[in-house]
């Protein structure tokens, strides 16, 4: 991305309230960054500038000219941390551990990352979705070289046989955005011109350690990575030998201990019965609902529930596996137990697979649970992830509201918060709350609540024609639509783990065909980037799809991306994003401007 010298088209210092926007953006894209962190990458007292650049990128840097993190589309949602950001804090984003120092010249290079050249420990290659933000790192030295996006999930990584692109390189050591810097510097002196190699100094430091505790023969190791980490001061060649001898004793002792881990976990898995596999089913979910899962991560999709909240409690060295209990898929479990009470739950027509809404915490099984104390594990999913990567691309949609100056004493009066965000129906029992506790309901009829100030100019006030007479009564079905009509509308966009909120209703996406150059079709499509999907990527999906020519043109004043398909697709196209993209049919515009009249 930043191949070229950096140079902006504006700079201008970031504003208080910009600066406490963007702590929160970090905060929210970076769930590791503790307020410690947040301190650390951006000082209280020092001068913070953003600059702006002909791609739309936006660079923030401290002051001094130090880029600490840059903004791809402006829009806060791709916002990455610079190698300056990382070597302050290090453990901002996971990172991908590479192979060997000579690994890291294709990266400086300017190559995205191929699984190949990752190493993968003993406990599996790390659990990561497509689009996450992770760095990479050289073995022995703490400070990333680079940081980008996932190009695939792990599932569909090790579907794939860990071949192929894992992550592509935004930004690098090295680059022109890293020149750009007024003090540029290296972490240590592990960094050298075109590559990177471990820090020398922690290695000196490992190496006394072990010459203590070790044997000859891992003195000898360690002799050959000394070897392989030459000094700033020398050439900036290593020796291969001596860097593949290290990797070589590293890998033996990797398959050592995977031998060991498999032997455990298939000796376990086969004592367990079908009724102890249910049993322990039944006690992972609710050490998870304890533990993990909270009211805020509802509604979730059953897949998710189990990869990310499940199968981490379950107890180490057990293998749980859904196909070996009583249920054999994970829908039908998930059916049963939404049946007994302990969540409340809907099949997905769209992603075909279950959505769990809700956990009853008064549930005798919720109540009576002890839950352990163990060590969180990460593991493989073992149910059937065929169509994970279909999910990430699938869309949810939630309508939510902000409280509104006129609706605002009904929350102060029952204690809710006016800055939160409310679904239709939390706003519905905030307003019922404040009904019962000022006790409106009319004694004669349920069905009416009788009008007192404060709730009569929550809903009316400024919405009645001057001289028209207020009403004193509002039916029950007629209160909360009137409630909710008065606050601001909003709506988030959720596409796998990334999320977006956005003020007023959701503009559809518009496909349009027209003639061009006598009988030749074309159809243009817009409005993808306010349901998260990137331009460039559906456009070449779209190129394999329809076997066309496609192009992407950026729209004047900032208004997205248009996507130009050769043909007359329009309808296919149409039906391709509601089933590939889950783009409720409401929300996709169609116009057709060759047809005959």
């Amino acid at each position: 991305m930043f191949k070229k010298t950096v140079e902006s088209k504006s700079q201008q210092r970031l504003s208080g309230a910009d600066r406490k926007k963007l702590k929160r953006t970090i905060k929210e894209r970076f769930p590791n960054a503790s307020d410690t962190d947040l301190d650390t990458l951006i000082p209280p007292k020092v001068e913070v500038t953003v600059s702006k650049h002909p791609n739309r990128v936006l660079i923030y840097s401290l002051e001094g000219g130090l880029p600490i993190f840059f903004d791809v589309d402006g829009r806060g949602t791709t916002i990455f941390p610079t190698v300056y950001a990382l070597w302050k804090v290090p453990h901002l984003v996971p990172a991908f551990i590479l192979k060997g120092g000579e690994v890291s010249r294709y990266v400086i290079g300017g190559a995205d990352l191929m699984f190949p050249g990752i190493s993968i420990g003993a406990e599996g290659l790390p659990e990561f979705s497509a689009g996450e933000t992770w760095a990479v790192m050289v073995p022995g030295n703490p400070a990333p070289i680079a940081v980008g996006s996932t190009c695939m999930s792990s599932s569909e990584a090790l579907k794939a046989g860990l071949r192929g692109k894992a992550l592509k390189i935004s930004h690098h050591y090295r680059d022109a955005l890293w020149e750009s810097a007024e003090d540029r510097y290296v972490p240590n002196v592990g960094f050298l011109e075109d590559v990177v190699f471990g820090d020398p100094s922690l290695f000196s430091d490992s190496q006394q350690s072990d010459t203590d505790a070790t044997s000859d023969h891992e003195n000898n190791a360690d002799g050959g990575q000394d070897a392989s980490y030459p000094d700033s001061s020398s050439n900036m060649q290593s020796d291969p030998s001596a860097d593949q001898q290290l990797t070589t004793d590293f890998g033996d002792l990797k398959v050592t201990e995977n031998d060991q881990s498999d032997k455990v976990t298939s000796d376990d898995q086969t004592t367990l019965s079908v009724e102890d596999v249910d049993a322990l089913l039944d006690k992972c979910l609710l050490q998870a609902c304890y533990t993990t899962l909270k009211d805020k991560d509802l509604p979730i999709a059953g897949s998710t529930l189990w990869s990310n909240h499940v199968l981490p409690c379950r107890p180490p060295g057990i293998v749980l596996d859904i196909k070996k209990s009583s249920h054999k898929k994970l829908s039908k479990w998930l059916q049963s137990k939404s049946s007994e009470g302990l969540i409340s739950s809907k099949e997905d027509k769209h992603k075909k697979e279950v959505m769990v809404l809700a956990v009853n915490r008064k549930h005798p099984d919720y109540i009576s649970f002890k839950p352990e104390k163990q060590q969180v594990e990460k593991v493989e999913q073992t149910v059937d992830t065929s169509t994970e990567s279909d999910n990430n691309r699938m869309m949810d949609l939630i309508e939510i509201y902000k409280p509104s100056v006129h609706v605002n004493p009904i929350f102060n009066s029952v204690g809710a918060d006016t800055h939160q965000l409310y679904t239709a129906s939390e706003a519905s029992e905030v307003v019922y709350a404040y009904i019962e506790k000022e006790n409106l309901v009319k004694p004669t009829n349920k069905a009416i609540v009788v009008l007192d100030a404060i709730l009569c100019d929550a809903l009316f006030k400024g919405a009645i024609k001057k001289g028209s007479t207020y009403p004193s009564e509002i039916h029950k079905k007629d209160l909360a639509p009137t409630f909710i009509n008065r606050m601001q509308a909003h709506h988030q966009v959720t596409r796998g783990k990334e999320s977006v909120v956005r003020k007023g209703a959701l503009k559809a996406m518009q496909i349009m065909t027209e003639r061009r150059q006598g009988n030749k079709k074309v159809t243009k499509l817009t409005g993808m980037e306010s349901f998260l999907i990137d331009a460039e990527p559906l456009a070449s999906e779209l190129q394999k799809k329809f076997a066309c020519s496609t192009s992407v043109t950026e729209l004047p004043g900032k208004k997205g991306h248009e996507v130009l398909v050769q043909g007359g697709v329009i309808d296919v196209l149409a039906r391709y994003l509601v089933e590939q993209y889950g783009i409720p049919k409401k929300y996709i515009e169609v116009l057709d401007k060759t047809a005959r009249k």
